[in-house]
Formats: C-alpha cells, structure tokens, sequence
C-alpha cells in the first residue's frame, strides 16, 4: 500500500497540508462579552465557513505548487501559508470551545461546534512566534522524506525507486539491509531533534484546547471518546488478530526455507527487509516465495497484462475512471486530467507518495502520483480514485462537512472499490483472457495473494499512531524514540531490524505519514472497513458464491447506494453513514474473517507442528 492523504480541502483535519490564505479574516472577531447565546453561535460558525472555504482554496494551490515543485522558495511559500492556516484553525477550535455548553444549539451547529475543537492535527499554542515555528519545522521534514535518498551497492538512489527495489527479488538479503538501513539513517535520523520540538510545540497547542496531549485530541475526533475509540480499535484487532498470526507463522517457515537459519530462523521474528517492503507493512512483493504448490501460480500479473496490452500511466488512470463510471458515477472533469500529477518529472524535485487533492472545495479533483506500469500502482490509483470521488459527492455539504464520516471510511472507499478487481473484472475489461481465469482450485493462492498485503497491513496500521499516541503523552521520551518504535513493531508485527538500531537513530522518521503528521489510525479502520463495504455491496449485488469471487462492476444499484453513503459526507455521525450502506452501525472484522475464511483453514493446516509467535 502507498498510503493517501485523505481530502486536501479541510483546513481543519489536515491544519499543515492545506490551509490557504484569506484577504477578509470574516471571523476572527472574538466571542460576545455577553454570555453566548445560541443565534451567536450560529453566526459564528457560519462566519467560519466563509472565512475557511475562501482560505482553502490559495493554500491548496500553493501546497499543490510545493509538492510537485520543491524548492527553497515553494518550502518558504508553504510554511508561511500553512501558518496562517494553523493560527486560524487553534483560533477557531479556542472560540468553539466557548460555546460548546450554550443552552439551546441545535444538533447541527453542535456538530459543528465539535469538528471545529477536535479536527486540528498540529495545532499550534496562542504565544506569538508558536504557529510559524511549527509550519517550518513541519514543512521542512516533509521536503527532507521528499529529497530522501538511500543507497543500493553504495550508488544513490531515490526514495520512489528504492521501494521497488525493496520488491526485488533478485536482490540478496545483503542488499535488502543495505537499502533499508541506508534509507533508515539517512531520511530518518536527522530529522530527530525537529520532530521532538514539533511535539513539544503541539502539546502545548492541545492543552490550550482542553486535551491531555495532541494523541488525545487525534482520538476525539470519532464520535465516542477517546478511551471508547481506544478500545474500538483493540476490539478490532483482536478480531483479526488470529489472522494475521496465521500469516506470520507460515510466511516466516517460507522465509527460513529460503534463506536458511542464518538470514531467518524458524522461531521469532521475522527479519523486517526481508519481507518486500521498506516497513514490512505489507507482504505483497514475496508472494512467489510463499506461494503454495500447484495452486499458488495465478496464471498472471496485472502489471504484466498492462504491459503486454501496451498501457501507459494514463491509460490506468482510465481504467479507474471506468470502474466508477460503471457504477453510474459521472466521469472525472477535464481539469483533473489537466492538472493532475501522473508522472515524475525528470527536471526537479517533487513528493512521488500518491495522494489524492480536492483544491477548490468543488470539482478541482485531482490525484498527485509517480505511476509506475504495475500491479501496485494499478490498485493504488483506483484507491486514489475513491477519495476523489467521495470529495465530488459531497461537495454540496456545508464546509465543516466536507469530508469523510470517518477519516477511515475516507481510505477504504478506493480499497473496497479495489477489492472488486478479480480475474472476471479484469476479463470484462480486457486485460486477461477468459481461458486464463484461475479455477477454483486457485482460490487458496488469490486469497494468499490478497492477505500479504491486507492483513499483513493490519498491526502496522495500528502501531504507527500507538507510538505517536506515546511520544505525545510523554510515555516515549526522544531519547527512546527508536527503542519504542523497534519494541512496537515487534510487539504487534513480530519483525525485528536487519541490523542493530543505535538509540541515536530515528527510524520512524523513515516512514511518510511521520515527517506528513497524518494520523494512521485510519488506515488501520480502512482496512476493516473496505471489506465490511464490499460484503454489503455484494450482497446488493446479489452475489451468491465465495466472498472473494465477487465483482459488482457495472452494477448501478450499488452504485446508487454508495452514494447515499458518501455524498451525506461528514454531516452524521460515522454509525449512520456506515448504516445507510451496511445495515450495520458498527465497525466490525467479521466481514474481513469470512473474505479470508478458507485461507485460514489452509493457513492452519500448513502451520500443523510449527511454532507461532515470536
């Protein structure tokens, strides 16, 4: 998985990506001297939306200019712009806390009122100086991952091209450490002692809010507390804990068959470069070293099929836009083919991490990529695809709605929608032969292909901000930053380091979404959810055989029912919005266990005699 940054068009959940400049600050008058009434709050929230929907706009367009140009001056540009952006946001959040207990709101303006307080990510303290101080530091380590370089046989090489070649099975185990402890030291570890600081500076900025810390305030944001939202997510996972177990038992036996006890023994953990990605999140790469005997060859590789039909970048672009458009969705505008980025440029410096932008809080839709002819990059554009599809259908919310019922639903549209690309869908649009369609006797090896990603995901998905959640509580102090992050990933991944960490190291600064300040919690929700979606679309679509067969291409009912869903944006709770697609009002691992059920039988039957666990 390239992991997305979710909507650009709020300010206020992503306060240092895309924020813009405003000529007419509408509503920064300060709250009445009088006690508030409920016709002042009103007003003031509506002052608000103005203010921030004007504001979003400029400071898209610059971030756009900063990640696909970065200089210098486009640095400056943003970090300036982002400031402001954040002065607004904790201004806004100080002003709606004055109103939170006035008699007589209405359930709207209090919905309101609470995405205002609890939508920040960074948010700055009032002191003078505080706002700009953390944008620049901010700003700064984002351009570092993005100039990030790591070194394979000691020549150079650059961030988009060294995670291929993490998925390069040709490599030996040697090289495999080379890359991953070169980009771990090099991006990483500078970036320690600014990470530290920006901490300091947003607790302060959360406190000011009324929360313990800046992880507390991230756990608000979900409609239940932030000990209710803990413990959600711990259901979650233990939910498909088992699963996962499962994986790790039988691709460490693979692993150990092919390297031998010195690279990776038969017991304990699973040595983190080996694994076919530069944070083992996900499995994907290694597929043909665990592939289980006469069923594991599928017969083919999406990125081969693209590149024996001939098709370029954008002709998978198209194809994404089909799947949609098969569900009734209307076509993509012009200017997202105009403006968007598909390629990298040869000519400078630009963020290649695949994210997914809404400039204009209307149909300036476009998607920011370095596509690469490949089985990744095909699924990765159509999850790109779902967040923009989502910021089109609600696009006629009130601002402060703009956005997913949860930032997980925002991530699992695309993943759902990307779970639909079977062997049929790929014959219905013309990429595979329909006498080359596996059999069900390939069922086992699809699964198995599908859960070294999915669920190998999962408890990277959880950790990232259950570190985050300790460095800002101060449980993780900096000088134990790197120790934390090896200890959790051993914790919930059962992987270790190829090489020994120094504590003086920052390895998870190596990863985007830290230096980005994106929450990752919600990658973690959407990979729950997307199944739970997709079992509900399904099930509309009349489908009767294995879940995993099931393609509803073409299929307008579910089209029109998803929509339902995304267009009411973040306006109800997220239990609503999930409830007008599923049925159901909570989240839930079932959906994921019975997509995977047969692959778990199997799993179970190989793991016979072999030790689990680490």
């Amino acid at each position: 998985m390239k992991a997305m940054i979710s909507t650009m068009s709020l300010a206020l959940s992503l306060a240092l990506a895309a924020p813009a400049y405003a000529q007419d600050d509408a509503a920064a008058t300060a709250a009445p001297a009088a006690a508030p009434t409920a016709a002042d709050a009103d007003a003031f929230i509506a002052a608000v939306e103005k203010d921030l929907f004007d504001y979003t706009v400029e400071a898209s367009q610059v971030n756009w200019v900063n990640a696909t140009y970065i200089t210098d001056d486009t640095d400056a540009m943003a970090a300036r712009i982002n400031a402001v952006g954040t002065e607004k946001s904790v201004k806004y959040a100080l002003e709606a806390a004055k109103y939170m207990d006035v008699p007589g709101l209405s359930a709207d303006t209090k919905r309101k009122l609470d995405i205002l307080r609890t939508g920040l990510v960074l948010p700055a303290p009032t002191k003078p100086g505080a706002a700009t101080e953390l944008n620049t530091i901010a700003t700064d380590l984002q351009s570092q991952y993005g100039k990030g370089r790591g070194t394979l046989d000691g020549k150079e090489i650059s961030g988009s091209d060294i995670e291929a070649e993490m998925g390069n099975l040709q490599h030996t185990p040697a090289e495999f450490a080379e890359m991953w402890t070169s980009w771990h030291d090099n991006v990483g570890a500078p970036m320690k002692d600014d990470y530290a600081r920006m901490v300091a500076i947003a607790n302060e900025g959360a406190k000011e809010l009324g929360f313990a810390d800046t992880g507390a305030m991230w756990r608000s944001g979900y409609d239940m507390s932030p000990e209710d939202f803990a413990k959600t997510t711990e259901r979650l996972w233990q939910e498909v804990k088992p699963l996962y177990m499962a994986l790790h038992t039988y691709v460490r036996w693979k692993l150990n068959e092919k390297y031998g006890d010195a690279v990776q023994p038969k017991t304990g953990p699973i040595r983190a470069d080996l694994l076919g990605n530069m944070w083992a999140q996900e499995w994907g790469n290694i597929y043909p070293l665990v592939a289980p005997p006469g069923s594991g060859d599928l017969g083919y590789d999406i990125g081969d099929l693209l590149k024996e039909k001939g098709k370029a970048p954008l002709d998978m672009v198209k194809a994404g836009e089909n799947f949609y458009s098969s569900l009734g969705f209307a076509k993509l505008p012009d200017t997202f083919w105009k403006r968007s980025q598909f390629l990298k440029p040869a000519d400078r410096e630009v963020v290649c991490h695949a994210s997914a932008w809404d400039v204009d809080n209307k149909d300036d839709i476009r998607i920011k990529m370095c596509i690469k002819v490949n089985s990744d990059d095909f699924v990765t554009i159509h999850h790109e695809l779902g967040h923009n599809y989502y910021q089109r259908a609600y696009n006629k919310q009130p601002f402060l709605y703009l956005n997913g019922a949860n930032d997980g639903f925002h991530e699992a549209i695309g993943d759902f929608i990307a779970l639909s690309i079977t062997p049929q869908y790929l014959v219905d649009i013309g990429l595979l032969d329909k006498a080359k369609v596996p059999s069900a006797d390939k069922d086992i090896g699809l699964l198995l292909r599908q859960a070294m990603d999915k669920v190998a995901f999962l408890p990277f998905g959880l950790l990232v901000d259950r570190w985050r959640w300790g460095v800002f509580d101060g449980s993780i102090k900096p000088a134990d930053y790197n120790k934390a992050w090896t200890q959790l990933r051993l914790q919930y991944q059962g992987i270790t380091p190829p090489v020994a960490r120094p504590d003086t190291a920052f390895d998870p600064g190596a990863k985007y979404h830290i230096p980005g300040n994106t929450p990752y919690t919600r990658y973690f929700l959407a990979r729950v959810l997307q199944f739970q979606f997709y079992q509900a679309a399904c099930k509309q679509a009349g489908w009767k055989g294995p879940l995993h067969r099931c393609s509803f291409y073409g299929n307008k009912e579910v089209g029109q029912k998803l929509n339902a869903m995304l267009e009411m944006g973040a306006s109800k709770p997220w239990p609503d919005a999930l409830e007008v697609f599923t049925g159901s009002r909570d989240m839930s691992g079932k959906a994921m266990m019975e997509y995977f059920a047969p692959l778990k039988k199997w799993l179970d039957e190989q793991n016979k005699g072999k030790p689990s666990g680490w």
